[in-house]
């Protein structure tokens, strides 16, 4: 039997007295692409922070094909929310992306050859390769979030997590970018958070729906008693395969 990507039992975490994610329970194969959705606050990205090792949960267990993430460095890849830099800083594209190489590089020391045709190869997969030379901060939106899936490439992950990597993007950029993970998820496991739910349903394999429990979906098509119950606002319609459904409209209703 092939040993599942992420497999999460009985996780539960608390902030302050008011439980966040609860009975989290989950076993993602290989090679699947997980679109995970649901409201704000729904505990997506505190979710991501858990299974990353960012946060530790109050029960439960979490194991990255088969282990502790603590013991396979660089098993893993992630592309956090609104990476924030200064656009100004002179550090080039390729530099950027050799940052993804530091749990492989030597401590204080400059990127090896290896690294650096590692962090090549990655830019080549998001097709920027051409523009490694160039100071990352003259790079238009839709290429800055091309070159933070290149950085996180370039450890090598198994598996890939991204947390809303189109929030701050235009549609048409931010469709390109989820065809390029689709691409992506023929070579690894990738698992993301997102809010665009008609278009993320166009490229992933399977879908969760969460707010504070998680949903999981063996296909991309969800019970609509589901979503009202995850996002407590009626569905009319939702997006499946291509962009035919929208949720209802969220009046009388809180989130």
């Amino acid at each position: 039997m092939t040993e599942a990507a992420l497999s999460i039992s009985d996780l539960n975490l608390s902030f302050r007295g008011v439980r966040v994610l609860e009975e989290i329970n989950l076993e993602l194969g290989q090679g699947e692409f997980l679109g995970i959705i649901g409201p704000n606050g729904a505990g997506k990205t505190i979710l991501l922070k858990t299974i990353l090792g960012l946060i530790k949960p109050d029960s439960g267990t979490i194991r990255v094909f088969g282990g502790s993430l603590s013991k396979q460095p660089g098993i893993v890849g992630y592309v956090p929310q609104y990476a924030k830099f200064d656009h100004d800083f002179p550090i080039s594209v390729l530099d950027a992306v050799c940052m993804g190489r530091l749990a492989h590089a030597k401590l204080l020391g400059p990127y090896s050859w290896h690294d650096r045709s590692i962090a090549e190869g990655a830019l080549k997969k998001v097709g920027l390769y051409e523009f490694k030379e160039k100071q990352l901060g003259r790079l238009s939106g839709g290429q800055i979030q091309r070159v933070l899936i290149a950085r996180a490439l370039a450890c090598q992950p198994k598996i890939l997590f991204l947390d809303e990597p189109t929030a701050s993007l235009d549609t048409p950029i931010g469709s390109t970018v989820y065809q390029l993970l689709e691409e992506l998820s023929e070579d690894m496991t990738i698992i993301l958070v997102s809010h665009d739910i008609g278009v993320i349903s166009k490229h992933v394999t399977s879908i969760a729906c969460m707010n504070k429990r998680l949903h999981y979906h063996h296909s991309k098509e969800i019970n609509p008693t589901v979503l009202e119950e995850v996002y407590g606002c009626p569905v009319d319609l939702l997006a499946h395969g291509h962009a035919h459904r929208v949720l209802g409209k969220h009046e009388d209703h809180e989130h």
